[in-house]
């Protein structure tokens, strides 16, 4: 596996809402952000929730568009985010959209995890690439 590690700013911003009457509330953002350390980069991902995360539960979905560098391999990929709160208790799973990879990044496979430490995200990024033969 090669790693890449950092932090990140977000930056969220709600969209024009449209729902229909009677249907559950649900959350939307877009998500612009800008990564440091091992990779340098920048991510544009749209974000749906629903719940109620100030009782402490509630859970959202997200898909990201990453483009940048990780030393000399430069290209694009996606990130699928799944995150559930219940009852102040968090999962959180952020894998890479296979067949997402472009450029050096082609057939890339993986996941990043996340910290949040006073407000800073910090990432892991752990990928394989296909070994060229």
């Amino acid at each position: 596996m090669i790693t890449a590690k950092g932090t990140f700013e977000v930056q969220l911003q709600p969209p024009a809402r449209g729902e229909g009457a009677g249907r559950l509330s649900v959350g939307r953002m877009l998500i612009d952000k800008q990564f440091s350390g091992d990779f340098l980069g920048v991510g544009q991902g749209e974000m749906l929730s629903a719940g109620n995360p100030k009782s402490g539960s509630a859970a959202y979905v997200a898909i990201d568009h990453i483009t940048g560098t990780h030393g000399a391999l430069q290209g694009s990929f996606a990130l699928q985010h799944v995150g559930v709160l219940r009852n102040g208790d968090s999962e959180l799973a952020i894998t890479i959209v296979p067949g997402s990879g472009t450029d050096d990044f082609t057939g890339i496979s993986g996941e990043l995890k996340l910290d949040i430490v006073g407000g800073v995200h910090h990432y892991t990024l752990e990928y394989s690439l296909p070994s060229e033969d």
